[in-house]
């Protein structure tokens, strides 16, 4: 190798590359920027699923505490015990009776009634259904000329504030139990006591 040839390769090897110059990335007018559409459209179908149980998380909590607010006990306009306790009419059912929720167990010749869960829940002073200051309360229902005497031992869910549900011999002591439902007209005998909120 002549010299001129090693003087060649010398050079090429310590010579050093030229690359051109990268431009910093430049940030682009907010009218150019990427819609929110764009951004979603490169999401990761991971990222989307996550993104949309999040949203749909916070509609149930928005709802959930919409209809908290909305079921706070009230008690205006309910057929509770003070004052001139009725009359009232509402619908008159039957059911077959057992544990109620004021801790009684009764039997079809029993005259006892299940009154509305919102009547009864309204007066409730905690978690035991046994200490509601409503069990053992007296009503008289009244229809076609009859009346009966009953003691309240239960709670009814399916009845509105002014229903009645009572056992299968009470309902044929005031209607025929082939109509299966029917209004009755009906009062509280007694006071709630004076310790009992309403």
């Amino acid at each position: 190798m002549g010299e001129a040839e090693e003087d060649a390769l010398g050079a090429a090897r310590t010579a050093t590359v030229r690359r051109k110059p990268v431009p910093a990335p430049q940030r682009l007018p907010y009218s150019k920027q990427k819609s929110l559409l764009d951004r979603w459209r490169y999401l990761s179908r991971k990222a989307k699923i996550i993104i949309l149980v999040i949203l749909f998380a916070v509609i149930v909590l928005i709802i959930g505490l919409a209809a908290g607010l909305s079921t706070r006990k009230h008690t205006q306009n309910l057929p509770l015990p003070s004052g001139n306790g009725g009359p009232y009419t509402g619908d008159l059912t039957y059911y077959a009776p057992g544990l109620g929720a004021c801790g009684v167990t009764s039997h079809d010749s029993d005259k006892i009634v299940a009154i509305s869960h919102l009547v009864f829940d309204a007066v409730s002073e905690g978690s035991n259904p046994n200490a509601n200051p409503l069990c053992g309360k007296k009503i008289r229902a009244r229809k076609n000329n009859k009346s009966v005497d009953l003691t309240v031992v239960d709670r009814c869910t399916g009845c509105q504030p002014k229903d009645l549900d009572v056992t299968i011999d009470t309902f044929a002591d005031l209607a025929e139990v082939d109509l299966g439902r029917v209004l009755v007209e009906w009062n509280w005998l007694e006071d709630v006591p004076s310790g009992a909120q309403v």
